[in-house]
């Protein structure tokens, strides 16, 4: 049986990446790892859609968010998060970890924040000196108006803070253009490569604010080091060599295609799979969806983890499920990584087989069915609603 992973991190990776992954370890402190990280480093720019360096910590995506809010913020001082999930949550924890008093905007689960909310936010805290955002809040599929919130951001002193770890890559995200003053993303979604690797860039206006910190409280985490390092072309602490080394295959297949194809790719498998779903009697839990997963609520009277349970066992697909408070009421199918619209269209089969095996009503093959037709529409050029 052959194992599908589709869950909204870890992503499958490429196999010319696997590949890299099994290289033998170079020294870090050599000509070769310095054009090593050139190289990503350019290709990184072309994903973040940014002129500014993007600089590689060995870490997971909250590392590089908790680098953002050590280099901006410091003890006493305001930021506003905007909260429609677990991620948005987690500004708002790693805020308070250290010492920053929060302003919570927050959403029920499956709504987006609107940008009214954060212009009255803005408005209210005039001295917020951030404002902390998630591009896809994966814990609900829901995805936010980043390009919005910059433009109210950049009105203000602020300096306004990204999470677009599960979203850039594989959905519209243009740092620059939308005012993003640091945006972070990680290793394992849509870059394809396993994790253990963050990603941070950073704008004139943040290293304004970074440079002009009172009380930067920071060692490891200070983006201070990876500005310095960068400059001879080497990074401040012991890299993940072979991450990175793979890092770059992934990246070459991405550069390769272009992120306008790769933004419509992923586009129409997350049509296909909403169409699926709803012809399968599912609710999608998303009120706005983003385009690297789609999430959809578990029928009343079906077990959410014995459903995800057979699908992997019987079917071999890996899905994930709810967290907190969602746990057992809804299931997240993404479409981001090593995967085209059949990897969709199994899971969606797969999905049927189980759900009619535990009673839910559908018509076998519906979810497919519809899936195709809108793969089809959008062969014959027609366009396709996410």
């Amino acid at each position: 049986m052959k194992y599908r992973l589709m869950t909204p991190g870890p992503t499958p990776v490429p196999e010319e990446t696997l590949l890299e992954l099994a290289r033998p370890v170079f020294l870090h402190r050599s000509p070769a790892f310095r054009s090593l990280l050139a190289e990503v480093t350019a290709g990184l720019q072309e994903v973040f859609r940014t002129r500014q360096p993007v600089y590689t910590l060995a870490c997971s995506g909250t590392g590089g968010m908790e680098a953002a809010i050590a280099s901006t913020l410091h003890a006493g001082a305001k930021a506003i998060c905007l909260i429609c999930g677990r991620w948005g949550e987690r500004w708002r924890n790693i805020c308070r970890a250290m010492g920053v008093e929060v302003v919570s905007v927050t959403v029920p689960y499956g709504q987006a924040v609107a940008p009214e909310q954060l212009a009255l936010a803005l408005k209210q805290h005039p001295d917020a000196v951030a404002v902390c955002a998630t591009l896809c809040e994966t814990s609900t599929g829901v995805k936010n108006d980043i390009a919005a919130f910059g433009k109210l951001v950049a009105a203000t002193p602020a300096v306004f803070l990204v999470d677009a770890i599960s979203g850039l890559g594989c959905m519209e995200c243009h740092t620059d253009d939308w005012h993003i003053d640091v945006c972070v993303t990680g290793s394992q979604k849509a870059l394809m490569v396993p994790p253990g690797l963050a990603f941070v860039s950073v704008s004139d206006k943040g290293w304004q604010r970074i440079d002009s910190n009172p009380g930067l409280r920071a060692f490891y985490f200070d983006l201070r080091k990876y500005r310095d390092s960068f400059k001879t072309g080497d990074s401040p602490f012991t890299p993940a060599l072979s991450l990175v080394r793979g890092l770059r295959a992934s990246l070459s297949r991405i550069t390769a295609e272009g992120m306008p194809a790769i933004w419509a790719r992923y586009a129409r498998i997350a049509a296909a799979c909403r169409a699926g779903l709803r012809a399968m009697h599912l609710e999608l839990f998303a009120a706005v969806p983003a385009e690297s997963l789609s999430v959809a609520v578990v029928p009343e009277g079906i077990s959410g983890s014995v459903l995800l349970d057979r699908l992997e066992k019987q079917h071999g697909i890996r899905l994930a499920g709810g967290q907190d408070s969602l746990k057992g009421k809804i299931i997240r199918i993404a479409h981001m990584g090593h995967l085209d619209a059949f990897d969709v269209l199994t899971v969606l089969s797969g999905l049927e087989l189980v759900l009619l095996e535990m009673g839910h009503d559908l018509e076998p093959g519906a979810g497919v069915a519809a899936a195709q037709r809108v793969l089809a529409e959008v062969v014959a050029g027609q366009p396709a609603e996410v």
